[in-house]
């Protein structure tokens, strides 16, 4: 049973981690060949993810006793995804003002061959976002936010229908779900390849030195992102859900190191919900609604990162931002964080936002992007760990309502 343990796919992916990160760094060409085996494994969750999507928020709809429970879920979830991201946003703010990273260097020499544009998100944007023209074109193209909003649509639309129907259909999908589900347990089990290759593929092709090069921004980035991993948001667990966060992390760390492979929560998803229900102790009514949503708009970790890279760029360019173009930050990266999900590039036009409310030229994002990849590993698992905090903190709260 020990044995057997120790060999654990999360043991095995923690291992990876590190066995890649020093076979990109030794052996370059063989590396950046071997990606095609992460790509292959990306693929394979990523082929998951709409399927998943689909049938699980319908079940968890369709499952529900009533529009009461359904508007309590979705009250609940947007609440806890709004105050944590303010609350990340904060954090960074203040760990930032404490470091001072990149004080007194002028790092104005822009790189070669970067173009960088400024993105507007309007309001017509943003609502048009929700909402597909078409649904199979969005099914087909993989635009998660539409057909969330299309599947609650359609199964809010189930209940008005003869419960004979309904059960026919409830029970079309749920027979999907479970379908899907042993197709994640099958990829899951060829993590510790896929990592790997990954890994190695990325240091191979950016290397170590802008880690070194930028090391008190990067530093900066990733002690704010640990106290939220660790205290803030474990603290809204244990406060508002009343159970143990550290030792639910043991039971779902898997969804969260995949998530930093990967750098993708949506690829990471069909693990999360595999994870918070068979180990999470999470219902599939509310994994099934607030994974998927968690996904595709919750950034703690990208919304923290952005606030701290937008004043680490305002302190190599030598411009002292006052605390009202601080508060900006925090009002623009907090609701760009939510309203940029449904649009492609996301993080970018968050980026770019954020710098044109405080003044900055966009141009200035190319100062950080040489490292950008490493902390999206980073944050990318600081969404997941704060989308899996979120279904077990609803599921505490509905349990004792």
């Amino acid at each position: 049973m020990a044995i057997k343990k120790l060999f654990s796919v999360e043991n095995l992916t923690l291992f990876a981690i590190v066995v890649g990160v020093a076979f990109g760094y030794h052996f370059k060409e063989i590396a950046l060949h071997i990606k095609v085996i992460g790509d292959l494994y990306l693929q394979l969750l990523k082929m998951l993810i709409i399927p998943l999507v689909f049938a699980s928020i319908y079940i968890a709809i369709t499952s529900l006793s009533g529009k009461e429970e359904l508007k309590s879920i979705g009250i609940k979830a947007f609440a806890y995804y709004l105050s944590t991201t303010a609350l990340a946003v904060i954090l960074g703010l203040i760990i930032f003002n404490i470091i001072n990273p990149g004080s007194g260097e002028h790092l104005l020499q822009l790189p070669q061959n970067v173009n960088i544009t400024k993105k507007e998100l309007s309001l017509s944007d943003f609502v048009l976002s929700f909402i597909p023209a078409n649904i199979f074109e969005a099914l087909s193209k993989g635009a998660i936010l539409p057909i969330i909003f299309f599947t609650i649509f359609f199964a809010v639309g189930s209940l008005f229908i003869d419960v004979n129907k309904r059960a026919v259909l409830y029970n079309f999908f749920d027979a999907i779900n479970d379908a899907m589900m042993v197709l994640a347990k099958w990829v899951i089990a060829l993590t510790p390849l896929g990592v790997f290759a990954l890994i190695a593929a990325t240091v191979a092709k950016s290397g170590l030195e802008p880690l070194f090069e930028l090391y008190s921004y990067v530093l900066t980035v990733l002690l704010a992102l640990f106290i939220h991993a660790t205290i803030t948001l474990p603290a809204i667990a244990y406060i508002f859900g009343r159970f143990n966060p550290y030792r639910y992390f043991l039971a779902i760390k898997e969804a969260p190191l995949i998530a930093f492979s990967t750098a993708s929560s949506s690829a990471t998803l069909p693990v999360s919900l595999e994870v918070a229900e068979t180990k999470g102790g999470v219902s599939k009514k509310v994994a099934g609604f607030v994974l998927p949503l968690g996904a595709t708009i919750n950034m703690d970790g990208t919304a923290l990162y952005e606030s701290i890279a937008v004043m680490f760029i305002a302190n190599i360019s030598g411009v002292e931002l006052s605390l009202a173009q601080q508060i900006t930050i925090f009002v623009t990266v907090t609701f760009a964080s939510i309203g940029a999900a449904g649009i492609p590039g996301a993080g970018l036009i968050m980026m770019t936002m954020v710098l044109d409310s405080v003044g900055l030229p966009v141009e200035s994002i190319a100062l950080i992007i040489a490292v950008d990849r490493f902390l999206d590993m980073f944050r990318t698992a600081i969404n997941n760990w704060g989308d899996l905090l979120g279904a077990k903190l609803i599921e505490q709260l509905l349990r004792r309502s």
